[in-house]
């Protein structure tokens, strides 16, 4: 199992509806609203790289609202 977390950039004063839509995802396992530089961090696990590449590129990515997002993949617990 591979852990990453996303950072996510949205145009839209609407947090609290991005974050049920990343919530909802199912390979997020928690999403929160922060203050700074992003909006929401996700933390996400998948099989491999490629499965997060594919849950952020195809899912998060499509949410109306997001506008950028940075990954970054755990290397250990």
């Amino acid at each position: 199992m591979v852990v990453a977390y996303a950072l996510l950039e949205a145009d839209t004063p609407e947090t609290d509806r991005l974050l049920e839509a990343v919530a909802g995802i199912e390979a997020v396992q928690t999403a929160h609203i922060v203050a700074g530089d992003v909006e929401l961090i996700a933390r996400i696990e998948a099989a491999d790289p490629m499965a997060i590449s594919e849950v952020v590129a195809q899912q998060i990515g499509r949410i109306d609202g997001v506008v950028n997002t940075e990954t970054y993949i755990s290397r250990g617990a």
